[in-house]
């Protein structure tokens, strides 16, 4: 590979890999091992047809000084403003991504191509828009042959999915310890009798772990062989491939309740504190924009204020501990452009999301995805440092490790939802309120404004970063 350094994720397929250039710009190289499938994708139409429908990350081909012995073609995709994985993404952000696998590789199909596997990796997000973004995934269509990747999207999205149906949304987080999915034996074990009653699930998770059991215990290398070289018509795989979208197009998100899902319902806010609680976000924003690109809303709930970022051209991520609140941020309407801007993620900030996979390095963890330009943390410190029992100065030092500006929303005691939290819990919170707050901020930041929100007892912050 000469000195191009692959990214840590793609390591896995002969045909390619993702590599960043001496200026950061993201690359993937095709390898003569990939030469015939790349060239099909490009001459059947294929490419054009999913590129031109936004289905496909775009890309150019370009020339490059270095490249490996390998190397047939480089190739320059579009820019992914923020990388994202499946275990932060919500119920119906994960049944998006796999409703766009399979409308993708219906296309294939009609081209004379297959994806090779179904990964949930091989999908990203651009504000709410799904996109695939694994170009070496297809390959030329044999007559006759099954599809390789069908127990990948069964484990990778159907399983989780299902899991998650009969459960809560919370199960989607252990995707975050199980990179390769919810595996067909724990999904079966997992769901209650009444889900076989669902013919997909039974057929695509009760019945086909019941069928890898029974391969699996093939003694002789002749019964295996007989078991995987089993013919598969066009037809049978189209009907495969419908089934699979009846399936992930009839699960629905569990019906519950959770203690922030509603929060801006039941907001203590006037309309007048809630208009000037915006109007001073929005002045903060319009002070620091012309310096900024990205912007983190962390506590974002359902992404009431990460649309003020959205509308000044900031791409914004909408995190939330909450993964109802982040269903429904991705489910709520708003202006197309808009859309394409603010991508919505279940993230904790306390417990973000850490390296991961091979080596600790397959999966980078949030502060690795970072800083942000901007980062904002609305009706959130109370929950941390009341909530949580978290140190002022060690929120500070979190904060400063996120991004260059700070908004900040300081809620005092005496405002209604510090007491619900204080309701049930001794008051051993000496040290909460702004003085304090202040200080253990001033260590990383300086402080450019103070604003009080009229109509409110909380107060709003504009900070500044001031060293490294």
């Amino acid at each position: 590979m000469g000195s191009l350094q692959q990214d840590a994720s793609s390591y896995r397929d002969p045909a390619g890999f993702v590599y960043k250039d001496a200026s950061g710009t993201v690359l993937r190289q095709v390898n003569q091992a990939g030469k015939n499938d790349y060239d099909l994708l490009m001459s059947s139409g294929l490419y054009k047809e999913l590129a031109d429908a936004g289905l496909l990350i775009p890309h150019k081909e370009i020339t490059v000084s270095k490249s490996s012995k390998d190397a047939y073609k480089t190739l320059q995709p579009e820019n992914i403003p923020f990388i994202t994985y499946p275990y932060e993404w919500s119920f119906s952000q994960l049944k998006d991504a796999a409703l766009l696998t399979l409308k993708i590789q219906e296309a294939a199909l009609r081209h004379g191509m297959i994806l090779k596997d179904a990964s949930a990796y091989n999908v990203q997000f651009i504000g709410k828009q799904p996109v695939f973004i694994d170009t070496l995934s297809f390959a030329q269509y044999t007559p006759g042959e099954p599809w390789e990747g069908y127990r990948q999207f069964c484990e990778h999205f159907i399983a989780p999915l299902a899991v998650a149906r009969y459960s809560t949304l919370e199960s989607l987080k252990f995707l975050r310890s199980n990179l390769e999915g919810v595996s067909l034996e724990l999904a079966a074990s997992l769901l209650p009798k009444r889900a076989r009653l669902n013919g997909g699930l039974l057929s695509h998770i009760f019945l086909h772990n019941a069928s890898q059991k029974r391969y699996q215990n093939v003694a002789s290398d002749k019964g295996v062989q007989a078991a995987t070289k089993r013919q598969v018509s066009k037809f049978a795989l189209d009907g495969l491939i419908g089934s699979l979208e009846n399936t992930t197009k009839r699960l629905k998100p569990p019906h519950y309740h959770t203690e922030w899902g509603d929060y801006y319902t039941f907001t203590n806010y006037s309309e007048e504190g809630f208009t000037e609680k915006r109007t001073i976000i929005g002045k903060m924003l319009d002070s620091v924009k012309s310096q900024a690109k990205i912007a983190w809303d962390m506590g974002a709930n359902n992404g009431e204020f990460s649309i003020l970022a959205a509308e000044r051209g900031l791409y914004t991520v909408a995190m939330d501990i909450d993964p109802l609140a982040v269903e429904r941020d991705y489910r709520m309407e708003a202006k197309e452009q808009h859309q394409r801007l603010m991508l919505p993620v279940v993230q904790d900030c306390v417990n973000p999301s850490p390296d991961n996979g091979l080596l600790g390095q397959e999966r980078q963890s949030l502060n690795k995805r970072g800083p942000a330009d901007v980062v904002m943390a609305l009706a959130l410190i109370h929950h941390l440092a009341i909530g949580r029992n978290i140190p002022l100065s060690k929120i500070a030092e979190m904060f400063a490790g996120f991004g260059k500006y700070l908004i900040i929303e300081f809620v005092p005691k005496g405002d209604s939802k510090v007491d619900i939290l204080l309701a049930s819990r001794k008051d051993i919170f000496t040290d909460y309120n702004e003085e304090q707050m202040e200080q253990a901020l001033s260590k990383h930041f300086k402080l450019l404004k103070k604003a009080p929100i009229k109509h409110t007892k909380r107060t709003l912050y504009l900070y500044e970063k001031t060293r490294a």
